[in-house]
């Protein structure tokens, strides 16, 4: 590490300190040229959890997108609000756990984790997610994917 000071690269650590739940670490340097005494930090440089989008972009996984189509969905549904940030955890959960390897996920996979979940919730949001997620251009489609649902409900 390089003296602030001097710009010196011989050192020695005086003190390590984990940081933040593990995620950093804290040394305490004295360089050995000059005696100055500075501090660095150590984190795990990451690469960010991407999301494929349909027309090839990659950009990073927003959560709050992922919440705001949810709540979306919901609005005005009998169903508890805290039930959104559960739902927003098990999507995320397992989206992560399908892009593990190459830490991304395209938007089609990740719009089907959230049908998923919402039809085992509730049949009007589903419909609401699925209208905007397939992008429905008529009322055909609609009464189509209703009746996917009837279906389903009726083999179970």
């Amino acid at each position: 590490m390089r003296c602030p000071y001097c710009g010196n690269i011989e050192d020695k650590v005086l003190e390590s300190r984990t940081m933040a739940n593990g995620e950093s670490i804290r040394r305490r340097r004295e360089c050995l040229s000059c005696g100055y005494r500075f501090t660095s930090y150590e984190r795990i440089d990451e690469k960010p959890f991407m999301v494929i989008k349909r027309d090839g972009r990659r950009q990073p996984y927003d959560r709050d997108k992922l919440n705001k189509g949810i709540e979306r969905a919901l609005e005005k549904r009998p169903v508890a609000t805290s039930m959104v940030e559960q739902l927003s955890n098990d999507i995320e959960d397992l989206a992560i756990s399908k892009g593990r390897e190459n830490r991304e996920i395209s938007t089609s996979e990740l719009g089907e984790l959230v049908l998923e979940k919402l039809y085992d919730i509730d049949k009007v949001a589903y419909i609401r997610f699925a209208s905007v997620y397939r992008h429905f251009e008529n009322l055909d489609e609609f009464i189509t994917e209703v009746k996917n649902i009837e279906k389903r409900g009726k083999s179970k």
